[in-house]
């Protein structure tokens, strides 16, 4: 049974859609689309290549892994509900914080991220699993919300329907903004691009000057010892020359070794040295303009002379507020629009900033700020803090 066949037994209720929906399907509906870009090429070049986009997106996943999610029902947090067991386990293989890392990594190098509820149609799930954004395709639907979803691997497939009403399956797709794609999000990879590619070339320059002895390139320049030389060489002569100059004078194992020069030989500089090329000014330029995509204040990524804040921790404090809590905000709203109602529709998901060790300087200063606040009652500095009021002497109800 084709992917169309299982959309159209899912669901038999009335379809709606957005005027304009139709126009986003111009050419092949129903099939997959493939992602406008080449994954496997973002991250070989700069996850795996580039330590700068690697540090920028190992400190904003892991940061974003480390903060747990909270199960409530209304305002109660529920410790050993169903739906918090299984985000602090999600499948056998990994724990929360190792799956959300993984997700939020692929949603940073990819601009989408792929989650996997899997269990029997109808009930809740029991397992979580992370999907490889370079194997999904999209499959538009005519309503302006995707038809379904299509992993791919080695020629064999699995589909995941979508509900063309409600866009809920039991695959959800977390994309981030793209302004010229209606089915893939943008990865910040793609406008760093060019500085990726500049800081590897920086780095590929480097390693070829420290193989060449860490000295510029240049020149010898042949003249005639006596009137009656020729004025060239043979090709013998410069053959034996260059074979001489790369077996004994090239390589880091050749450096500092002297150079020999005999029969009208002259040695001539011939490019500029890394200090006239400003090259290392130029490989920090790019260093800080990619971590300026991800949000990642350049001195905790360890670039020299990045002074963009006073010290350490209010550069922490940035990475959170630019980019951690951002994130974990987009996926907590994603999170509780589908798969918090698999588990029922007062149940919700979110975390507790207090519990950010980061953040403690800045709740200590507004803990302060309150608690000398003469012209406040107790129970309104209580309230001020998001805390529940203390009960009343003879109050027998639930303060909470």
């Amino acid at each position: 049974m084709g992917l169309k066949d299982h959309m159209r037994g899912w669901f038999t209720r009335e379809e709606k859609s957005s005027r304009t929906a139709p126009l986003l399907v111009q050419f092949g509906a129903r099939q997959p689309r493939f992602t406008p870009r080449e994954y496997g090429q973002l991250a070989a070049e700069a996850y795996q290549k580039n330590v700068i986009a690697y540090r920028a997106i190992r400190l904003v996943s892991q940061n974003a892994a480390m903060v747990p999610w909270i199960v409530y029902k209304g305002k109660k947090k529920l410790e050993d509900h169903p739906l918090a067991a299984l985000l602090r386990r999600p499948n056998p293989m990994q724990g929360g914080a190792e799956l959300f890392g993984a997700i939020y990594g692929f949603h940073l190098i990819a601009g989408n991220s792929y989650i996997e509820a899997v269990g029997p149609e109808g009930v809740a799930p029991r397992e979580l699993w992370t999907l490889r954004p370079d194997r999904m395709r999209v499959v538009p639907g005519t309503s302006g919300v995707p038809e379904g979803y299509r992993y791919q691997v080695g020629g064999k497939h699995v589909d995941y329907p979508v509900d063309s009403l409600t866009g809920q399956g039991r695959c959800l797709h977390v994309k981030s903004f793209h302004p010229l794609d209606d089915w893939y999000g943008m990865s910040p990879l793609e406008a760093a691009a060019f500085s990726i590619d500049q800081h590897n070339d920086a780095a590929k320059w480097n390693a070829a000057l420290l193989q060449s002895s860490g000295k510029p390139s240049g020149a010898l320049v042949y003249r005639p010892p006596h009137p009656d030389s020729p004025d060239v060489l043979t090709q013998e002569q410069r053959q034996a020359l260059k074979d001489e100059l790369e077996n004994f004078y090239t390589g880091a194992a050749n450096a500092g070794r002297p150079l020999v020069l005999e029969g009208g030989l002259d040695w001539r500089e011939m490019s500029l040295s890394p200090k006239d090329m400003d090259w290392l000014s130029g490989k920090d330029v790019s260093a800080r303009e990619i971590a300026l995509a991800f949000h990642v204040p350049p001195q905790l990524i360890g670039i020299e002379g990045s002074l963009t804040f006073s010290n350490m921790e209010q550069a922490r404090l940035a990475l959170y507020d630019d980019a951690v809590l951002p994130m974990l905000d987009h996926f907590k709203d994603e999170l509780n629009n589908w798969l918090a109602p698999m588990f029922g529709d007062d149940i919700t998901i979110g975390y507790d900033p207090d519990a950010i060790d980061a953040l403690a300087p800045r709740r200590e200063r507004i803990w302060s700020r309150i608690s000398a606040a003469d012209f406040m009652t107790m129970e309104e500095k209580r309230e001020a803090l998001g805390l529940d009021r203390v009960p009343k002497k003879g109050d027998t109800h639930d303060a909470g």
